[in-house]
């Protein structure tokens, strides 16, 4: 029976360890404590939580939150990454370019900028986008972007940000490729990095916070705007979106953890 003062999580593990009195025997403590409980108390979720096998913000929400939505969010996160990565290091092919008109979006300025990204992506071709990759990153001498957190941080190439983004990828255990021929601090290989980060395929304690905070966060915002100022209407598309997560990640990061 449910008494109308115990929340739904202390109810979520009686229900689970199949009573009062069993929950209490797992715990090591006298049925007449729980039943005295209004909802778990804090310094009791961990036990409670391995007692009865239920997610700690399941017990309560009030202090924790979900595995699950966090796992799913970092996942969201690292889906975002990897298709900027692909985006800013490689022209689209015409696969990517259907998939990208497929996009979907709302009225939040990411969700816009999605609906941007895909009506341009329905408005080119493979061909045509791999002229505009060549005319905005690479060009005759130079293209209209540099990409590289040198540039924008130094206004030279090779220069210090691309040394500490070295010493940080070998922390990380990452090695570069022997075909690859982009410096390291090229705004595709760190969307990449936060990618791997954020899967959890590159192991971090943050979910990358401190590599973006280093290594994007002091000039991506920048780059993207610079890419949403070219001269291709499909790459202005592709910068609107990545200056938009750039800073939603920054708004994200600064909030009280």
């Amino acid at each position: 029976m449910r008494e109308g003062s115990r929340d739904a999580g202390l109810d979520r593990a009686i229900h689970a360890a199949g009573g009062v009195g069993e929950l209490a025997r797992r715990l090591g403590i006298s049925q007449p404590s729980v039943s005295a409980w209004k909802r778990v108390p804090a310094d009791r979720v961990g036990a409670v939580a391995a007692a009865t096998g239920l997610d700690r913000a399941a017990l309560r929400p009030d202090l924790f939150v979900s595995t699950t939505a966090a796992d799913e969010i970092d996942a969201a996160r690292s889906a975002e990454y990897a298709l900027l990565a692909r985006l800013t290091l490689k022209a689209p092919d015409s696969a990517l370019l259907r998939a990208l008109g497929g996009l979907r979006g709302d009225a939040t300025p990411l969700g816009l900028a999605r609906i941007g990204l895909a009506q341009a992506a329905a408005a080119t071709d493979a061909e045509a986008a791999g002229r505009d990759f060549f005319d905005v990153f690479i060009g005759v001498g130079r293209g209209e972007v540099l990409p590289y957190a040198s540039f924008y941080r130094t206004g030279f190439l090779h220069e210090r940000p691309l040394a500490e983004v070295r010493t940080a990828l070998a922390a990380l255990g990452i090695a570069r490729a022997e075909n690859v021929a982009e410096p390291e601090d090229h705004v595709g290989t760190l969307c990449e990095v936060m990618a791997g980060l954020c899967a959890g395929a590159i192991a971090s304690d943050d979910a990358g916070q401190g590599f973006f905070e280093a290594h994007l966060e002091p000039w991506a915002v920048r780059v993207f705007a610079d890419i949403e100022a070219s001269s291709s209407a499909f790459y202005r598309a592709v910068g609107a979106y990545g200056r938009a997560f750039i800073e939603i990640e920054s708004e994200a990061f600064d909030l009280p953890q």
